[in-house]
């Protein structure tokens, strides 16, 4: 008995538009003898009210889990619906459209397994169960990418049941397509007019002429569980006869006999999805060998070695049209990468669908995901490290904060266009840096030029700041225009308003500004110009010009008399007079733009230039000399990191006041024990005296979110990007 009334079935016709869809990251795989569910890891488990922001996005529906493995992990007899009644009960109410995955790279509970005979007909049962239970679904997803799944279970041996070779690879994929049509059958029994939209992660394979055998071997192989469930498979092809030579053919026939093909083609498209062989094994890690037995061959991304790209999404979906002259969509699109490529690579998808929609394929959807992001997929969740990826919303703050992406998500589903200022920036897969070994092929026709790109104005480009801002933003594609002081006073009124009139930034950085508070007690005129007057004269110009702003503050407007690490909120009191700029420059700042972003931040470190606290402690060890440090508590920071936290906060359009430092607290003088130790030096460190008043702690923790790393991960990134080795040269060591 359903403990919902049924619905009024609606039909699902093509669109005049292209619609779109959102997901959020459900697997749960079995490593071993243990579950990982992303759902407890993302929190959504516990947060119902997250579906409301995913309505207000204005996506027509949403993949979402009711998962065999959580519902009913002892059996149907003792299934809890008590989540999934609430869940689905809600996205009914908020008139967004389920399309419920029942297996998301799983294996089933532990009474089955994806090489268990029974399997196909126990997921049939909990379908059928499921379908009874929630009559008013109508779109379904027994099991999601059944050959992804099955590689990584069967070939790889990554998920259990831990299988590598190709009868158990395809065993594992027969008895998931076998399942899929036997619950689909089931369901339809409850509902006639329920859809199946089968997902499959498809690339596609390009090779050297020695491997084009190879290629066009996985070419075909990517096809198979969809050609499975379109009866397409003949025995004297290719595909068919591997599985005669495997014993499996049988199987087979069984499901060819009754054919479940999809009511829509899901696509599911990521960069790496591409793959390049060759048998050059000298061009690349050891870490990408492999081979089939016959031929040693390196397997890379093929964006970062094939001249003429990637073939993208347009191109594949326009070959799936052909295959199979099916309804179509892209079920997954999604790129972990800085803030800017996210939004580039969404974009570029949508657009990609579009045309081939508008050139006749019958392409329904795009989707975004994962909403909520993921975790752990760096290591194709074989390991529990915390990696996390964002997506349109950040969940390193607690409660799901919505990103720049959540904003490309609503504008392209309430009207089919995008409007960011960085999607006029091609995105790193369409830059020439994107190649990391010797190209492969003819490179491909230019694209036309796109409109000139509205830049960042970055202020104070002498400084570490300024100097790091203009590195990660030529890295990372995002155009910009440095000015140092003598270019641009930033506490002139009107060579700001020229230079914003003129250069018509999106975003403005104030990296400038007075740094030595030792020195500020002597010269409190100019830093309060430099500090204040800058800054509350560059906030006000952005406002006006509409421009995001970023400014930057220090731990230094705190007291000291705090145990634990400041938060935002926290009353500032500062001791000296650099400090009280920098808080007079905070309250000026919000006053004349309300929409700025101020980031505290505090101590920092960087590879790039020899005038930093690290990279000084390090010469003067090498040279042998002592090196005076405080013992005062602060928190170091990276400033590769918190540049980057920078840019994706900016981008996001984030606002107010926000903390950034790596994590964690140290004195300078236990920072610089910890460097030494680090790079094999023996320290030197004499206690720092005189100077400015200064508050004897002052950590930064935030409240908002943790967006930087450990101390320690800073640490070992200035030594992986050769900071350590840059200021050692320059005493002479080992020359």
């Amino acid at each position: 008995m359903s403990v919902f009334a049924p619905a009024q079935e609606q039909d699902h016709p093509s669109a005049p538009t292209l619609e779109v869809w959102g997901g959020v990251e459900c697997t749960i795989n079995r490593v071993g003898d243990r579950y990982h569910n992303q759902l407890e890891k993302s929190g959504h488990l516990h947060r119902p009210h997250d579906l409301r922001r995913f309505a207000e996005l204005g996506i027509a529906a949403l993949r979402y889990p009711v998962l065999w493995e959580m519902v009913a992990p002892e059996g149907l007899d003792r299934a809890d619906w008590t989540w999934a009644d609430e869940r689905l009960g809600l996205l009914r109410e908020l008139g967004l459209r389920p399309i419920v995955t029942l297996v998301h790279h799983g294996s089933g509970p532990r009474h089955t397994d994806l090489l268990d005979p029974r399997f196909p007909e126990k997921l049939a049962e909990y379908a059928q169960a499921v379908a009874e239970r929630y009559p008013w679904l109508t779109d379904y997803t027994p099991v999601n990418e059944p050959l992804t799944t099955a590689r990584f279970s069967g070939l790889y041996g990554h998920w259990y049941p831990h299988r590598r070779g190709a009868a158990a690879m395809h065993l594992m994929l027969l008895n998931e397509v076998r399942g899929t049509a036997l619950g689909m059958r089931a369901v339809r029994r409850v509902n006639p007019r329920a859809r199946l939209i089968q997902t499959e992660d498809i690339g596609k394979t390009y090779s050297t002429p020695a491997l084009a055998y190879q290629a066009a071997y996985e070419n075909i192989r990517r096809w198979r569980s969809l050609d499975l469930l379109t009866g397409r498979l003949q025995e004297g092809d290719r595909m068919g006869g591997e599985l005669r030579g495997l014993g499996l053919w049988g199987e087979a026939e069984r499901i060819l006999a009754e054919p479940c093909p999809p009511d829509v083609v899901g696509l599911n498209y990521y960069v790496a999805g591409e793959r390049f062989l060759d048998e050059r094994l000298e061009h690349y890690p050891r870490s990408t060998h492999g081979g089939n037995g016959r031929d040693r061959y390196a397997d890379v991304e093929a964006v970062r070695v094939r001249a003429e790209g990637i073939a993208g999404a347009g191109a594949l979906l326009n070959e799936a049209w052909e295959r199979y002259r099916l309804p179509l969509a892209i079920t997954e699109a999604h790129l972990g990468c800085t803030r800017e490529e996210q939004l580039r690579w969404l974009a570029e998808v949508h657009a990609e669908a579009q045309a081939a929609r508008e050139g006749g394929a019958d392409v329904r959807a795009v989707t975004a995901w994962s909403l909520l992001g993921a975790y752990d997929w760096n290591s194709l969740l074989t390991r529990l490290e915390g990696h996390y990826e964002p997506g349109a919303f950040d969940l390193r703050g607690g409660e799901p904060r919505p990103t720049a992406l959540a904003g490309l998500v609503r504008e392209l589903a309430t009207t089919g266009r995008s409007s960011h200022p960085v999607l006029a920036g091609p995105g790193w897969w369409r830059r020439p840096e994107r190649l990391l070994y010797p190209p492969s092929g003819q490179q491909a026709p230019q694209p036309r030029p796109r409109p000139q790109a509205r830049p960042v104005l970055i202020t104070g480009a002498s400084g570490t700041l300024g100097r790091a801002f203009a590195r990660l933003c030529a890295r990372r594609g995002l155009e910009h225009v440095q000015t140092t002081r003598a270019e641009l006073d930033i506490a002139d009124p009107g060579a700001v308003r020229e230079a914003l009139e003129g250069l018509k930034p999106w975003a403005v950085v104030n990296a400038a500004g007075y740094m030595r508070p030792e020195r500020a007690e002597q010269d409190a005129e100019r830093c309060r110009r430099e500090n204040l007057t800058g800054a509350a004269t560059l906030a006000g110009a952005a406002a006006k010009h509409g421009a995001r702003f970023l400014t930057f503050s220090t731990d230094l407007v705190f007291d000291g008399e705090k145990e634990g690490a400041y938060l935002e909120a926290d009353p500032t009191n500062p001791l000296n007079v650099y400090g009280q700029t920098k808080a007079a420059a905070e309250r000026a700042v919000a006053e004349r733009n309300p929409e700025a972003l101020t980031v505290r931040s505090s101590a920092f470190f960087g590879p790039w230039d020899r005038h930093n606290f690290v990279a000084q402690a390090l010469l003067a060890f090498a040279e042998g000399r002592p090196f005076a440090a405080s013992g005062r508590t602060v928190s170091p920071t990276y400033v590769p990191h918190l540049v980057e936290a920078c840019l994706d906060l900016l981008l996001d359009g984030e606002s107010g006041l926000w903390h950034l430092a790596n994590q964690g607290e140290a004195s300078w003088n236990a920072l610089a024990h910890r460097a030494a130790e680090m790079a094999g030096l023996r320290p030197r460190v004499v206690e720092a005296g005189g100077g400015a008043p200064m508050p004897l702690r002052s950590p930064l923790g935030s409240s908002r979110g943790v967006l930087l790393p450990s101390l320690e991960a800073g640490l070992e990134a200035f030594f992986d990007d050769g900071g350590a080795q840059r200021a050692v040269q320059l005493s002479g060591v080992g020359q």
